[in-house]
């Protein structure tokens, strides 16, 4: 309950700063920008002097219309690029982080791509929804890591890696946590729950994310920020099955995709303080009561432990990178 009038009190009165801090010089990622919060946020980072902003789209075609909307707003041209990135395909993620290799500086990436679908259906070698909004948004992070920790390097900067997540955390039991393997059940056709499984899909998000960030400065491999952020409910066409009584919602609570982008802004802004951080309303803010219960700690080492292995099969070595 205290969570929901969280939700409609930052829905209704919170007011969020438009981004103003420079990024000159920054080469800056963004994932599923041709549309909603990533455009605009993409569209933030050229309007604030970045370098280079990649657009890592699934349709170059629909990226190539989202780059003339940027370069006619923001009047600058010679910034935005357009790469494919398809999160269903674990090859065209490697392909992509095997590109990025060969930028100059990589100083953000902004994992904003996701699907939210009531179909169960199977994409590489799980339920869609987990294959893309998880397995292949970590398989991407981990990939992409080194890039960072080089321009860190070269650079004497603080990079970000940024995990797009949401309130909607706060909105499941997770009645798989208690599985011998949660990803497996989760693959189960027969008992998958689909109208929760956005929402779970965004817990293993933020259960995955602290434990990174939590394991990267155990290493002392800090010199990566890394944070999820919460952009509220927006506008935009991520909920195109959802039914009647979220459409009434988002009539009466959405923010624009322009408002919400303004937290994705925030969270690469944002110091030390914010590493393995949710940042909501672009404040470091507290998480669901689960993650941080019993349960939800034996739940997060868990995912950890499955997912890891998931992605060492994928990419052999990855995880070395952690």
């Amino acid at each position: 309950m205290p969570m929901l009038l969280d939700f409609l009190y930052d829905q209704l009165f919170t007011s969020l700063p438009i981004p103003q801090t420079s990024f000159s010089g920054q080469t800056i990622i963004v994932t599923g920008s041709n549309v909603g919060l990533g455009l605009e946020a993409a569209r933030h980072f050229t309007r604030l002097a970045a370098a280079k902003v990649i657009l890592a789209v699934r349709s170059l075609e629909k990226g190539e219309a989202a780059k003339k909307s940027i370069e006619e707003s923001t009047q600058r041209t010679g910034v935005v690029e357009v790469w494919q990135l398809d999160l269903s395909s674990y090859e065209s993620v490697k392909q992509f982080a095997k590109r990025a290799e060969g930028l100059s500086r990589l100083d953000a990436i902004v994992e904003n791509a996701g699907i939210a679908t009531h179909t169960y259906r199977v994409l590489e070698d799980n339920e869609a929804t987990i294959t893309t909004n998880v397995v292949s948004t970590f398989l991407l992070a981990l990939m992409i890591l080194p890039k960072l920790r080089e321009t860190a390097s070269k650079f004497n900067v603080t990079p970000h890696l940024v995990i797009v997540s949401s309130e909607v955390h706060a909105f499941t039991s997770f009645s798989e946590k208690s599985s011998a393997n949660i990803f497996k059940t989760l693959n189960d056709k027969e008992t998958a729950n689909m109208r929760d499984r956005y929402n779970v899909s965004k817990l293993l998000e933020v259960f995955y994310t602290r434990e990174l960030a939590a394991r990267t400065k155990a290493n002392k491999k800090s010199d990566v920020i890394i944070n999820f952020v919460n952009p509220g409910l927006c506008h935009s066409e991520l909920a195109r099955e959802a039914g009647w009584g979220l459409y009434i919602l988002k009539l009466l609570l959405a923010r624009t995709t322009e408002y919400g982008s303004r937290t994705l802004v925030n969270a690469v802004e944002a110091g030390q303080e914010s590493h393995g951080q949710y940042m909501s309303n672009c404040t470091p803010s507290r998480v669901a009561p689960l993650v941080t219960s019993a349960e939800g700690v034996k739940a997060q080492k868990q995912v950890w432990e499955e997912l890891s292995a998931k992605l060492e099969k994928i990419q052999p070595g990855i995880m070395q990178n952690v």
